[in-house]
């Protein structure tokens, strides 16, 4: 596709608390937002979210893997999908997504908002009552299904509370972000069975360890940061690794390799803190999920809008009652307000 334009925008929207897990705190998430433009005038809009507390590439890498898209002569799938173009998998997440984008305005073609996305509460890692008391929180706006950041506090300590907050009815799952070893994870999760946990995502950092974990709890067990790629996902179902893959656009690289890792095993789409951008990418992959054959009806953690003071789109998917509803599009649908963008950029 020839490409009239490419515009690289770095922004970082402020947390309303600061973002507390197991890797660290964070009081913004940086971003990097991309624009490809068309002679015609079409745009298409693609996001980058630079993973460096888990040791991915940084803000500044990323800005400049995109710039240098702007020196092609032309840019399609097969170009940037291809190794040999060396994009960190978030430069490539947004060039794709901007790619997927464009050929929807182009097409005139909408997502369809009768299609919400059952998202689960994001709540971050602090005192046990904190937790309970956020927990009501995201109760109150109608959301049924709760995440827990392990691994840096009282950690039975907050499901117990979030449990008797919430009630029998609620489902929980907890991450630990690799936070833990084998044996702590061990004695942990046998400490949580009793509070009926729907799933713990990557308890441990290294594929044998979630398969030793995942034999000796009752507790279905979700790979994050050990599934990558559609080769991962290989790998940890012949290990018996786990029952669930956690996927990140930014961390596999877009939309069509995380629908890749989903044809391998069960998976539910979760935020890297994403802008507006990134969550209307990944309600759309979440919606190819579950109108799949045989699809598994897991919560999605893309409700991480909420998470933040501000945001950079006149435009976006809105939360309502524990539900995603993506904008009618075309395209993804976001809208940016030029002004809040302004506002924000680094």
């Amino acid at each position: 596709m020839k490409v009239a334009s490419v515009e690289v925008i770095p922004y970082a929207l402020p947390f309303r608390e600061p973002y507390v897990t197991a890797r660290g705190r964070i009081e913004r998430r940086e971003i990097v937002l991309l624009r490809l433009r068309e002679e015609e005038g079409f745009e298409g809009l693609g996001e980058a979210v630079p993973l460096s507390l888990r040791d991915g590439a940084s803000l500044a890498q990323v800005v400049v893997e995109l710039e240098a898209l702007g020196r092609s002569d032309s840019i399609d799938e097969a170009m940037l999908r291809d190794d040999s173009t060396a994009l960190s998998a978030p430069a490539r997440c947004a060039a794709l997504t901007a790619l997927l984008d464009l050929r929807g305005r182009r097409a005139g073609g909408t997502s369809d908002p009768s299609q919400p996305v059952k998202c689960n509460a994001t709540l971050v890692s602090g005192e046990p009552a904190a937790v309970a008391d956020d927990a009501l929180a995201w109760a109150a706006d109608g959301f049924s299904s709760f995440k827990l950041k392990l691994g840096a506090g009282d950690d039975v300590g907050q499901v117990r509370a979030v449990r008797e907050a919430v009630g029998p009815g609620a489902r929980i799952r907890v991450d630990a972000n690799a936070a833990w070893d084998v044996e702590t994870a061990k004695r942990t999760l046998a400490e949580l069975e009793p509070f009926d946990v729907e799933l713990a995502e990557q308890p441990v950092g290294e594929m044998e360890q979630l398969a030793e974990v995942g034999s000796a709890t009752s507790i279905p067990i979700a790979g994050d940061e050990s599934i990558e790629s559609c080769a991962d996902a290989e790998r940890a179902v012949r290990a018996g690794a786990c029952d669930f893959a956690g996927v990140k656009l930014s961390k596999v690289g877009g939309p069509e390799a995380a629908i890749e890792i989903a044809e391998v095993m069960p998976c539910f789409l979760s935020s890297a803190l994403d802008g507006p951008v990134g969550i209307a990418a990944a309600a759309q992959v979440a919606q190819t999920l579950e109108q799949a054959p045989g699809g598994r009806s897991v919560a999605h953690g893309l409700a991480t809008q909420r998470l933040f003071a501000s945001t950079v789109a006149s435009v976006e998917c809105e939360l309502r009652d524990g539900m995603l509803d993506p904008p009618a599009g075309p395209g993804l649908g976001v809208e940016i307000d030029e002004e809040a963008l302004e506002a924000h950029r680094l």
